[in-house]
């Protein structure tokens, strides 16, 4: 028998937790059950606790003071220990039933979900028909005041599509946080960044500063401490061109829109997730109305 799962990832500050718990509350309250699995070792307040905490396993703090890491080896260190006692994962979830949506919140950072094997083997053990055999989504969740910063926005959306490529799952990208960038967008300037695309960086309103106060900034004899001219020079305007480039040529993210504090919406990522894993194969993802930013 089938279980069900969704695997909320992101950047550090991202609202992972938020939303688990934002989503933990929605199904409560639609009288559907959720197991709430946390993943972070160094995660310590929770609004819902756990039903399963890897800090019962290992704890970041333990690993740094013993073993004498520093927190991004200590989180390496302690996802390791987690794959050699899998058993811990196992059975723990072992006998939920599909009546249950398990929910993964995991830790920010960014190693895990680009150049380290672990995330992709962890998704294969839980994924695993012959097992547990979990129908497993992954959630990307980038800030949306990102969209603010284009070099942000483009890193960030590199890192969900590094995500995707790795695990090799089911995958949606969500822009959370919507409510602190309704008075900083209109509606129909920030539809342009659901879908990226190189003509976001043709107007960056970091090169229109620049412009409007008569800057030009000249990396080449830039020190590396120098950080204000390596962040705003030439050499950093074509990495972003190149990265742009790459997202919009494999063409595999798009966003969509929470805002945690508002149900409809955390209701209609819940539809999306559950579109992704067959909840119920009849069921259409819920379109969100269009109306979180004022026309002006």
């Amino acid at each position: 028998m089938s279980k069900y799962g969704v695997m909320v990832m992101g950047p550090a500050g991202a609202g992972k937790s938020t939303f688990c718990a934002s989503l933990i509350t929605h199904l409560q309250l639609n009288r559907r059950s959720a197991f709430y699995v946390n993943l972070d070792p160094a995660a310590e307040h929770f609004e819902h606790a756990p039903d399963l905490d890897i800090k019962d396993l290992i704890s970041l703090e333990d690993v740094m003071d013993e073993v004498k890491l520093g927190p991004n080896g200590g989180l390496i260190y302690c996802f390791e220990f987690l794959m050699e006692n899998l058993d811990f994962l196992s059975d723990a979830l072992d006998s939920l039933t599909e009546e249950y949506l398990i929910i993964f919140d995991m830790p920010g950072q960014i190693e895990l979900y680009t150049h380290i094997p672990i995330l992709p083997t962890l998704v294969k053990f839980l994924t695993n028909p012959g097992a547990l055999d979990i129908r497993l989504c992954a959630a990307y969740l980038l800030e949306s005041t990102f969209v603010v910063d284009r070099a942000k926005y483009f890193a960030g959306t590199l890192s969900a599509m590094s995500a995707m490529i790795m695990l090799e799952v089911p995958h949606i990208n969500v822009l959370s946080k919507m409510d602190l960038v309704k008075d900083q967008l209109r509606k129909k300037d920030f539809k342009r960044f659901i879908t990226p695309d190189m003509t976001l960086l043709d107007d960056d309103p970091a090169d229109a500063a620049q412009k409007k106060a008569g800057i030009n900034v000249d990396d080449q004899g830039a020190g590396p401490t120098d950080s204000g001219a390596l962040m705003s020079g030439a050499s950093f305007k074509r990495l972003n061109t190149a990265v742009a480039s790459l997202i919009e040529s494999f063409s595999m993210v798009s966003y969509l829109k929470l805002d945690c504090t508002d149900e409809d919406s955390v209701a209609a990522i819940l539809s999306y997730i559950d579109d992704c894993i067959q909840y119920h194969e009849a069921q259409e993802p819920k379109e969100l109305a269009e109306d979180e930013f004022e026309e002006e």
